[in-house]
C-alpha cells in the first residue's frame, strides 16, 4: 500500500525511519571527546557513515585520496623551519642572528678605525676580508629567505616569492649585496677609485645594522607611543616654538646694534636653539646686560616646554612596555584558564 505523504508527493513512505540523536559535544557528559567543542553533532546507526551534505560518501574516503609523500612532507618541513629560524627566531635560533649582528658589528668597527692614521693599512685590509665573508654570508641568507618563504600560502611561487622580496627589509638586503659587490669588485682593480671605494663600505654599514630587527618591533613600538600621545608631544613642541620665536626677537633687537654676533636674525634664531635646548656652544652669546637677562628668563622658560617631549616618550614607553607583560600574562593564563572551564 502506498502512503501519500503530507508533502503532497508521490514517493512511499520507507519502511524503519532512522532516528537521528542530535547533541553538543563537550555538554553531553557522555559524548565523545573532540576537539572542536560547541560543534553540533548528528549521531546515526552504528554502522551509518559520514557522508557531505548531498548524502554522498566524501571523497576522501570513498576514492582515498593520496597522501602527500614522505618527501614533500619533508621539503615542506623544512621550508616551515628555515622560515620560522630566520623571519620568526626563537630559541638556539637567536645563536645565528647574534653571530650575524657580531659580524656586522665588527665591521662596523673596522671601518671607524679605518679613519684612524695610525691603523688605517691593518684596519682596511681586515676590513676587506671581513665583507667578503659578509657577503658570502648574506647571500645564502637571502637566497633561503626567498625559498624558504614558500611555505606561506601568500609567498608561493614566482609570484609570492616576488612578493616577498618587494618587502622593506628584502629591499634593503638586496641594495646592500649589490653596493658591497660593487664596491668591492672597483676596489679590487687596483686603481684610483680602489680607495674611495674602500671608504664607501662605511655608509653600508649603518643600512647592515638596520636589518638587525626585521620584524620591526622597535620601530612599531615607537611609532605606537608617538601615536598614542601625539596631542600632548604636538601641544609641547608648539609652546616651544613660540618661546624659540619670541626669545630670539627680543635678543636680536636687543644685541643688534652693539654686537656683532647678532648681525641677522638668522644668528638670534640660531643662538635661540642652541640656548633653549642647554647644548650651549658658546659661539654667540649675548654681551649687553638686557640681552643677558631675557636670554636668562627664556632660558629657564623655554627649557620646561623643551623637555616635556622627553618626559611624555619616558611615559609612554613605560606604560606600553607595563601593557606589553600584561598582555603576555594573559596569554600564558587564557589557555590553562580555557582548559579547566571545559572540564565543567
Amino acid at each position: 500500500m502506498v502512503q501519500k505523504p503530507l508533502n503532497g508527493g508521490v514517493y512511499p513512505a520507507q519502511a524503519e525511519e532512522k532516528k537521528h540523536k542530535v547533541g553538543f559535544v563537550g555538554l553531553d557528559p557522555g559524548a565523545p571527546e573532540s576537539s572542536r567543542d560547541g560543534a553540533l553533532l548528528i549521531a546515526g546507526s552504528e554502522s551509518s557513515k559520514r557522508g557531505s551534505i548531498l548524502g554522498r560518501p566524501r571523497s576522501s574516503v570513498s576514492t582515498g585520496r593520496p597522501r602527500p609523500s614522505k618527501k614533500n612532507a619533508s621539503y615542506r618541513k623544512l621550508q616551515n623551519f628555515l622560515y620560522n629560524a630566520l623571519e620568526r627566531p626563537r630559541g638556539w635560533a637567536f645563536i645565528y642572528h647574534a653571530y650575524v649582528f657580531l659580524l656586522v658589528f665588527s665591521c662596523l668597527i673596522l671601518s671607524v678605525f679605518a679613519t684612524i692614521r695610525e691603523f688605517k693599512d691593518s684596519s682596511e685590509n681586515a676590513l676587506y676580508i671581513l665583507e667578503i665573508v659578509t657577503i658570502v654570508v648574506f647571500g645564502v641568507e637571502y637566497i633561503v629567505r626567498i625559498w624558504a618563504a614558500g611555505c606561506c600560502c601568500r609567498y608561493r611561487g614566482w609570484r609570492g616569492r616576488l612578493k616577498f622580496a618587494r618587502k622593506p627589509f628584502c629591499v634593503i638586503d638586496i641594495m646592500v649585496l649589490i653596493a658591497s659587490v660593487s664596491v668591492l669588485a672597483a676596489g679590487s682593480q687596483g686603481n684610483v677609485f680602489a680607495t674611495s671605494a674602500i671608504r664607501s663600505l662605511r655608509f653600508l654599514q649603518i643600512l647592515r645594522m638596520l636589518r638587525m630587527d626585521r620584524r620591526g618591533g622597535t620601530w612599531k613600538l615607537l611609532g605606537s607611543v608617538v601615536y598614542a600621545h601625539s596631542k600632548e608631544l604636538i601641544t609641547a613642541w608648539y609652546i616651544g616654538f613660540l618661546c624659540l620665536i619670541l626669545a630670539s626677537f627680543l635678543v636680536y633687537s636687543v644685541e643688534k646694534e652693539s654686537n656683532e654676533e647678532f648681525e641677522t636674525y638668522a644668528d638670534a634664531l640660531w643662538w635661540g636653539l642652541i640656548t633653549l635646548t642647554t647644548i650651549g656652544y658658546g659661539d654667540k652669546v649675548p654681551k649687553t646686560w638686557n640681552g643677558r637677562l631675557l636670554g636668562a628668563a627664556f632660558s629657564m622658560i623655554g627649557v620646561a616646554f623643551f623637555a616635556l617631549p622627553a618626559g611624555i616618550l619616558g611615559s609612554g614607553f613605560a606604560l606600553k612596555v607595563q601593557e606589553q607583560h600584561r598582555q603576555k600574562h594573559f596569554e600564558k593564563r587564557r589557555n590553562p584558564a580555557a582548559g579547566f572551564i571545559q572540564t565543567f
